[in-house]
């Protein structure tokens, strides 16, 4: 597999960190409970969910400053690193530190031992962070723009930690009467044209449907997300300086950028109020709240930034055109990397707006289905053939992973699925089986196997046992089902080195599906994919 060129090397790997940073946050959010009043370090546990917000800021500030300096970063980015294999690994540890208190906690509250936890999550947090640094740049490369850009760094770094205590600062805007009014009035007819019936409780801002009720306070005002908007828009602003006309900019961008916050939030409530009333308050408090105010926020601003980008007006007639930037459809790496991105974004998505989640898998599917479409051209260049031993490997591993299957299977998903309409419900197993059969095995061992193992086997039998070892760790956590999965992962990899091949792969992996979702459709038990 060939790599891409700089600046899309830069974007493909950078969707990866996000795709694991989402990863981890959505985890920890929706299968972990612990108070930090019940873990004995209350000041450092505080800190830790505090870092999430300042996590995601600074992945914010980072794509716009790579955004702003594409030169720079072509130029940072040159000779990075290409063909080793430590940074990689240091990376790919470092998340694996991160998801292992989660792994040995399960869902159980682990408050007790928070002080146990903390330090794979240091270490982890610290090599996954070095390592994907130094995955896309050499420690010189770094050093040399640290020396020539510091003061734009320094200014960008401390804007992206500081932007919480920004929002912090600026809570006491919500107390302004006319802020308050116009966000609960507009929270209410949005609840009002959704059909949910709201009842209000105007003086102390309690809104709600059914029996779940809500107080629009400073944490859900909305005022962090106008912060929040407003540093990115001030960064972009003072990065681009020489090709922005400011006027325009001050005049039309900032007011346009609060505006459309504003309402991001309205809906953010009403759409909170409506999860905790018709499908989970656990899900509305615990997930969607607390999880997805940033990131939204945060995915906001860079939309504004990109259409200020697309907006010729803003511009100086002068600024340089950039130059076009090379087709991803046709990169093996891009094909390789995006939709697994894409995959891991909408099973967040479905998370945060089914419960159980799988009862959102037709959204996973579509999202599936139009992220390999779009990379169609790569997808086919590929050497696609029949092997009779990737068949043969993958009803082997479709017979273990059933012998190996819980009998209990999953209740929960069963009761939602009898509750839907029979429509409904076809459309739902359709997905099902059309996305376990045919979308998941293209995904994944395009990433797992095309790209992690391919990415870390550099050729001896040390190299390939850590990269097979890796490649099959992380696929195995992804499923949650460690020793099936695990063992699926070690024949899929050795189906693929048999050959180097990962359409081999694809095709023992969909064998193994095939047999599993032909199981789950005689049995109807479908918590067997």
């Amino acid at each position: 597999m060939t790599t891409a060129t700089l600046p899309a090397r830069a974007l493909l790997l950078a969707g990866l960190f996000v795709a694991e940073f989402v990863a981890l946050v959505a985890a920890y959010q929706l299968f972990a409970r612990f108070d930090c009043t019940a873990s004995g370090a209350f000041d450092s546990c505080r800190l830790l969910r505090g870092l999430v917000g300042r996590g995601i800021s600074a992945v914010g500030v980072a794509a716009l400053m790579a955004w702003a300096w594409p030169g720079v970063l072509a130029r940072l980015l040159r000779g990075g690193g290409e063909g080793r294999r430590t940074w990689p690994t240091l990376h790919l540890a470092g998340v694996g530190l991160l998801f292992l208190p989660l792994a040995l906690a399960g869902g159980r509250d682990f408050s007790a031992a928070f002080a146990l936890a903390l330090l794979p999550w240091l270490a982890g947090a610290g090599a996954a962070v070095a390592g994907g640094l130094f995955w896309l740049a050499p420690p010189a490369a770094w050093g040399g723009l640290a020396a020539r850009e510091r003061r734009v760094i320094a200014g960008a770094l401390i804007l992206a930690l500081l932007l919480p205590d920004a929002a912090a600062l600026a809570a006491p805007l919500w107390d302004l009467g006319p802020l308050t009014a116009a966000t609960f009035a507009a929270v209410v007819l949005v609840l009002r044209i959704e059909g949910g019936a709201p009842e209000v409780m105007a003086p102390d801002y309690v809104i709600g449907v059914g029996d779940f009720f809500v107080q629009i306070a400073h944490a859900c005002s909305g005022v962090e997300g106008l912060a929040l908007v407003t540093g990115f828009t001030v960064l972009y602003a003072v990065l681009l300086r020489d090709t922005i006309r400011p006027v325009r900019f001050a005049l039309t961008v900032l007011p346009l950028a609060l505006a459309a916050s504003w309402t991001l939030n309205v809906v953010r409530i009403a759409a909170l109020i409506l999860i905790g009333a018709r499908i989970s308050p656990d899900l509305a408090v615990e997930g969607f709240h607390s999880f997805a105010g940033w990131l939204f926020f945060t995915l906001l601003a860079l939309a504004v930034m990109a259409g200020v980008h697309a907006t010729p007006w803003l511009h100086r007639p002068e600024a340089a055109a950039a130059p076009p930037g090379p087709g991803l459809r046709a990169d093996p790496l891009a094909a390789a990397i995006l939709p697994f991105v894409a995959f891991m974004l909408a099973g967040v998505a479905a998370g945060a707006f089914f419960v159980p989640a799988d009862l959102g898998y037709p959204l996973r599917a579509l999202v599936l289905l139009l992220a390999l479409s779009l990379f169609r051209p790569a997808i086919r260049a590929l050497p696609w053939g029949l092997d009779p031993l990737a068949v043969a490997a993958g009803a082997a591993v479709g017979a273990v992973w059933l012998a190996l299957a819980p009998a209990d299977g999953d209740p929960a998903l069963a009761r939602a699925l009898a509750a839907l309409p029979a429509p409904a419900f076809a459309l739902w197993a359709a997905a099902r089986l059309a996305g376990t059969m045919v979308l998941v095995p293209v995904v994944e061992e395009l990433f797992f196997r095309g790209y992690i193992l391919a990415r870390l086997d550099g050729g001896t039998t040390a190299q390939r046992a850590l990269a097979v070892a890796a490649s099959t760790a992380l696929f195995a956590a992804l499923h949650g089902r460690w020793l099936a999965a695990g063992l699926a992962g070690l024949v899929f990899a050795g189906v693929m080195l048999r050959r180097g091949r990962v359409t081999d792969a694809i095709l023992a992996h969909a064998t193994a599906n095939l047999i599993v979702g032909a199981a789950a459709l005689a049995r109807g038990d479908w918590a067997l994919i």
